[in-house]
């Protein structure tokens, strides 16, 4: 069995469906770098990256809805030419008509596959990213519990759900039923922690089963959703990437005749659609050009982004030599904590520079006052060559 690579017939290859499932996640990593940027000048943004979720989420059902109604297909799989089609199996096999395979024949897209395609596009994505942050927060928890003891997991948790064991209540709250609802809180915070790995592992594995079947070309569907719904994603022809706009067009005219009321309003109701359109239009652009830099300058700039991020280790400079010893010089102590001049445990413990050696602080200001040099290398040395040292602190 082949590994399915080629660009013929209408199946699209391993490689154009990943780029397509992997648009998304790309798009949001641009939208959110290019918010923090703007947030650093204008703080009104951060309310949009505490909500990343829930923005993120509400522009994606937006563009999903609008591709899927227009072209049949998602946001990222419009972008790389791609429709999707409902399967049905026919009753006799069609030896001259046929295209896409023995019994197959593909038609367009009914109602309830769009809104079931918007589900598995736009919101199974947010409530996995939802208990992904909090199946996070209960594990950083965890461990601030094994580090510092249980009430700091209270307190974290009670930050996670604004409230929580251990803080004070409204007065218009019983202490009964805000505790009920903290430990239902806990327990389903808990419940989620344990499940979660679970469900993302067996998310995972059945996501990276059904991607190596399309790659062997031993099945037609690329994810479980798209096998759920009974859809194919197919390569859209020439002429019906042509005919899109003219799709399009009859779309947005049928709706302006469903309007009714009076002439005004009908006029005021077709402006509100005509903008709406409008920006729709300028905003697919607009984020397919976004994500087409954002890729380009990853892909500039990765080569060196690994090379500063690369941990390089050298080996350790050697050290200094130590300084030598004068002849005429104050010999050093045997013990290394005494003072080399008053043969004491040192007080308020400074260096001479110059040198390196460490004696009191009064000792050697009097000494190097004096003399002008340090007493055991007989360097030149002055005031202010000594600097304390603050170890003890």
């Amino acid at each position: 069995m082949l590994f399915q690579v080629g660009g013929q017939g209408s199946r699209p290859t391993f490689f154009e469906m990943a780029a397509a499932q992997q648009l998304p996640a790309s798009l949001r990593a641009a939208l959110t770098y290019s918010i923090g940027v703007l947030a650093l000048r204008r703080p009104l943004f951060h309310k949009v990256l505490d909500f990343e979720d829930e923005f993120f989420g509400l522009l994606m059902l937006v563009l999903e809805t609008h591709s899927l109604r227009t072209t049949d297909a998602s946001f990222s799989e419009s972008l790389y030419g791609l429709r999707r089609r409902s399967i049905k199996i026919r009753a006799e096999k069609d030896d001259s008509r046929s295209k896409s395979g023995d019994g197959i024949h593909h038609v367009g897209l009914e109602k309830h596959q769009r809104v079931l395609s918007v589900v598995f596009l736009v919101v199974l994505p947010y409530f996995k990213s939802k208990l992904h942050a909090i199946y996070n927060k209960e594990r950083e928890a965890r461990l601030r519990a094994s580090l510092w003891g249980q009430n700091d997991e209270t307190n974290d948790d009670s930050g996670y759900f604004n409230e929580g064991e251990g803080f004070p209540v409204s007065s218009e709250t019983s202490v009964t039923e805000t505790s009920l609802r903290a430990r239902l809180k806990k327990k389903i915070q808990k419940i989620l922690a344990a499940c979660y790995p679970w469900l993302h592992a067996s998310g995972e594995g059945l996501s990276f089963s059904y991607q190596l079947l399309y790659l062997l070309d031993a099945t037609g569907f690329y994810s479980l959703g798209l096998h759920a719904l009974g859809i194919h994603v197919c390569r859209a022809s020439g002429q019906e990437l042509m005919d899109t706009s003219s799709r399009i067009s009859k779309i947005r005219s049928r709706e302006r005749e469903r309007l009714r009321g009076p002439p005004w309003l009908k006029a005021v109701q077709g402006a509100l659609l005509t903008c709406t359109y409008t920006m729709l239009d300028y905003a697919q652009t607009g984020l397919i050009a976004a994500v087409f830099i954002f890729k380009m300058m990853e892909w500039w700039y990765q080569s060196a982004e690994e090379r500063m991020s690369a941990p390089t280790i050298y080996p350790p400079p050697p050290p200094p030599p130590p300084p030598q010893v004068a002849k005429e010089g104050i010999q050093l102590p045997h013990d290394r904590t005494s003072c080399p001049l008053c043969s004491q445990k040192r007080a308020n413990p400074s260096v001479v520079t110059v040198s390196g050696f460490v004696f009191c602080y009064a000792c050697i200001f009097k000494y190097v006052s004096q003399y002008e040099r340090c007493p055991i290398t007989l360097m030149p040395a002055t005031a202010d060559h000594i600097r304390r040292l603050f170890h003890d602190f």
